[in-house]
């Protein structure tokens, strides 16, 4: 009888669903950031950061956001961008990129690149939400600014799974404790609705110098007084 019940505990246990943020961990592989994640803690072992900073984190735009001291000068910045990262991979790296340094605000953007390999804008949204709480669990006062998703020229194929995306945080963000959406959407946008090409690279995805200096207006508004 014992054996039956623990076979029975087991099959249940075997079946049960994962939520949607574990599932996307389940076959995510997080070994190939291992480099750049040990650069980062190289760095900081000879040049540690300032605790109670600003943290930009996120995918390929904060990465590349290398004006951030020169755009907030009035703020201690920390960027921890990692091109081509999920909404998971900042979420699996937390320890050891974001806790140590207890930032006072994060500002994250990351989401696109989940949707360009195929992920649904509703899949995205819980696992923002995994994020917020794997953030909160540690550092309950840290608050969570999401930089909303704007068309691109490269990427223009998703961009109703995007707006759709902004729509589920930005209303996640009205109800949730220390979390604050960003609304830097249509920026980019000329007369026509269409991205402007000067604002970004030649790759027609990531974000130009004149790009980057219209970004870090929609955000200053929302840095800490």
């Amino acid at each position: 009888m014992n054996r039956l019940r623990l076979f029975l505990l087991a099959g249940l246990f075997v079946m049960a669903p994962l939520r949607p943020a574990l599932a996307a961990e389940a076959g995510h592989d997080f070994a190939k950031w291992e480099k750049e994640i040990a650069a980062f803690e190289a760095v900081d072992r000879t040049n540690p950061p300032p605790t109670k900073a600003l943290m930009f984190a996120g995918s390929s735009t904060i990465r590349l956001w290398t004006t951030l001291a020169r755009d907030f000068p009035d703020q201690p910045v920390i960027n921890r961008g990692f091109g081509g990262s999920e909404i998971v991979d900042s979420t699996h790296f937390a320890d050891r990129i974001i806790f140590p340094f207890a930032p006072r605000a994060i500002y994250f953007r990351a989401g696109g690149n989940d949707l360009a390999n195929g992920r649904a804008p509703e899949q995205v949204g819980e696992d923002f939400k995994e994020f917020v709480a794997t953030v909160q669990a540690k550092l309950p006062a840290t608050d969570i600014f999401f930089i909303s998703w704007n068309p691109t020229l490269a990427r223009g194929q998703n961009r109703d799974k995007e707006a759709t995306l902004n729509r589920l945080v930005a209303a996640y963000a009205r109800k949730t404790p220390h979390v604050k959406y960003i609304d830097a959407s249509a920026f980019v946008l000329g007369a026509d609705g269409k991205p402007r090409p000067e604002l970004f690279r030649d790759d027609q995805l990531h974000f130009s110098a004149a790009g980057y200096k219209l970004l870090a207006e929609q955000v200053r508004p929302y840095l800490p007084k």
